[in-house]
Order: C-alpha cells, then structure tokens, then sequence
C-alpha cells in the first residue's frame, strides 16, 4: 500500500486488519450485519413476525403454546435422529464464520475472546454461579409474564421418547450457548469495540437482539434475554472470556429442555 493510499484510508476510518489488508470502521460494520444476517439477526426477524402472528390470533397470548426441540419424523427414529443432529450441526455454522474472519487478522483470536479450554475450572464455577443469578429470576419472569398474559406457553422439548432424547437435548442446548455467546458476545463485542463504538452502546445493542430474537415466545421472554444480555455483556467486559457464559447458558437450557422433558407430565404449570 502507498503512503497515499494508507492516508486515504486512514480518512476512511481504517480500524482493523486483515492480513495486510486495513479494515475501515464501514467494511466491519457490514461485515457484522451480514453474520448477524445469515444466524441471529435473521431469527429476531423471524422471532418479531410470530409474535405478531401470535398476538394477531383469536386467541389469547397466554393461551397459545411455542413449541420447541420438536421431533419431526416421530415415527422413524433414525430419521428423527439424523434431522436433530444435522440441525445441531448447520446451526453453529455461524460460529465458525465468525472465528474465521476474527483469525484472519488475529490467529489467535478465539483465545482473545475465551473460546477456548484453557481456564476449565474457572469458567465453570463463573458460569454455574451466573446460571443460578440468571436462571431463579428467569422462572419467576416467566411464570409472571404468563400470568399477565404477556408470554405463551414455552414447550421447551417435544421430541418422541427414544434412547437419544436427553443426549440430543443436552447437545442442542450445548449449540444453543455456543451460537448466541461466541457470535453475540465474543464476535460482535470485538468487531463493534473495533470499529469504535462505546463499551455501553456495545452492550445495550447485543442485549436488544438477543431480546429480539426470543421474541417468539412472547413478552417476557423478551424482557428476559435483554436482562441476561446486559449482564453477559457486563460479564464479558470485565473477563474477556466466553467461556463462562457457555457454561451458564447451556446449564439454563439443559435444565429447560430436559426438565420439561422429564416433569412435564407431573407439573401442571409448565
């Protein structure tokens, strides 16, 4: 690059790199919307017309059930099997894009982030204690929201009875925490922080689409995730490590999805 073009730039806004390639504070910008817009970007759209289509119906929000984890060949199980298990896969897809384009200017910048294993011990207890501080209000949330008649009924796992329900459970609130910590956090936090915007507008943001896209499940799933965003958020600028909110998010989902497998039948109110 000539000294003119590295001015010209420079002007441009040129925060990043990639390679020997500057990346100006436009090219990062897009280039997080087109991640968001290919993963969770694209379900808070989606998230926002069934809540629309949900609030438009004849009958009331808190009537209406949002089913999830559902089997879609219950009677061939192998089949059912292979559809949950490619799902599983092709939706961390996102999350290997993200780490790609985050490494080609930094080789390591998944250890940057604590998308990683070097610190086991300590992400897990950081990440049980943030799944206890999220997940007792969260029921409570919930169970108000619904009272209120501003959330649906959450059938958190629909899957038929068969040897693999709990593993494929486990495995798909595993991929759950995975997708929305490393993009949401880890990728966005780093991107955003680079193209110069502040730590709280950083934060906020990432909290209203994680809020955005649990829209589907009403009101009170909304208010929910935006909380737990904010404190993620809050988390993760002072760790700079993803890892403990994998740890509590999948602790939170495993006890949604599998509880509601296992209890369904003998709690009336979930």
């Amino acid at each position: 690059m000539s000294s003119r073009e590295a001015a010209t730039a420079d002007e441009a806004g040129a925060v990043g790199t990639v390679g020997t390639e500057r990346l100006t504070r436009r090219q990062l910008l897009t280039e997080t919307w087109l991640v968001l817009g290919v993963s969770l970007g694209a379900s808070a759209i989606w998230s926002a017309l069934s809540l629309v289509r949900k609030l438009t119906a004849r009958v009331a929000l808190n009537q209406q059930t949002t089913a999830m984890n559902s089997s879609v060949t219950p009677d061939r199980p192998w089949l059912d099997l292979t559809y949950q298990l490619v799902g599983i896969v092709l939706a961390l897809v996102p999350v290997f894009l993200a780490l790609h384009l985050l490494r080609r200017s930094r080789p390591e910048a998944h250890h940057e982030i604590g998308a990683d294993l070097r610190r086991p011990g300590q992400d897990l207890l950081r990440g049980v204690l943030l799944a206890a501080a999220v997940g007792i209000p969260g029921l409570a949330l919930y169970a108000g929201a619904r009272a209120l008649g501003l959330n649906t009924n959450v059938a958190a796992a629909n899957l038929a009875a068969q040897w693999w329900t709990v593993p494929v459970l486990v495995l798909a609130a595993a991929q759950n925490a995975v997708l929305e910590e490393v993009v949401m956090v880890g990728y966005l936090f780093t991107r955003w922080r680079q193209a110069g915007w502040s730590v709280p507008l950083v934060i906020g943001l990432s909290a209203l689409i994680r809020g955005s896209y649990h829209l589907y499940q009403g009101f009170g799933g909304f208010v929910g995730n935006i909380a737990m965003g904010l404190l993620f958020g809050w988390v993760y600028t002072r760790t700079r490590r993803v890892g403990p909110l994998v740890v509590a998010h999948t602790l939170l989902d495993v006890v949604a999805f599998v509880g509601y497998a296992l209890l369904r039948d003998h709690l009336s109110w979930l």
